[in-house]
């Protein structure tokens, strides 16, 4: 069990990053910052545009370590911290590795699963299962600055598939690792 802070939770009910970065990001009809949010079992958080998409059944949730964006932030001398809610992953969390709970393969090209794990604000855990990273796209280049993108290479965060319900709420929770 490790102690983590959710430091920014995100529900985009459209996606504002469609078409080409040099065009900018469509205008959100509602802000995608949240204070809690509900998540189902096997279809995502409630109001999001992934909940319940077949299609995105082993995306439907994404978290991020706020650590990769102090990391950007740093490597491109930047004044001030990054807005997390900016990269549009659904949970981002400080005080914990999510990348390391992602798919990967192995040397010899062997695959090995990501991990379940349980997030914790308060309401009871959550269970989740990791699959691939969140790898950057070039609009982090846009919205966060230029070369985030770059920055962000194997520290973009994870997908993943909630496999309980619960409710997550911002500020201190407990991150546990099942397998």
């Amino acid at each position: 069990m490790t102690s983590v802070e959710i430091v920014a939770l995100v529900v985009s009910p459209q996606h504002a990053y469609e078409g080409r970065p040099a065009d900018g990001p469509r205008p959100d009809l509602e802000s995608p910052a949240r204070s809690e949010v509900e998540v189902r079992a096997g279809l995502g958080i409630v109001g999001d545009r992934y909940f319940g998409q077949k299609v995105h059944k082993n995306a439907a949730v994404t978290l991020m370590d706020a650590d990769a964006l102090d990391e950007v932030a740093r490597v491109l001398s930047l004044p001030a911290p990054l807005d997390p809610h900016l990269t549009r992953r659904n949970i981002v969390l400080r005080g914990f590795p999510v990348d390391e709970l992602a798919a990967r393969r192995t040397p010899d090209g062997r695959r090995i699963d990501g991990r379940r794990f349980t997030l914790d604000s308060g309401q009871g855990p959550v269970t989740f299962q990791a699959h691939r990273p969140a790898n950057p796209c070039a609009w982090m280049d846009v919205v966060l600055a230029p070369g985030a993108m770059k920055a962000l290479r194997g520290r973009g965060g994870i997908r993943t598939t909630p496999l309980t319900s619960g409710v997550l709420r911002l500020g201190p929770a407990q991150l546990t690792v099942l397998e």
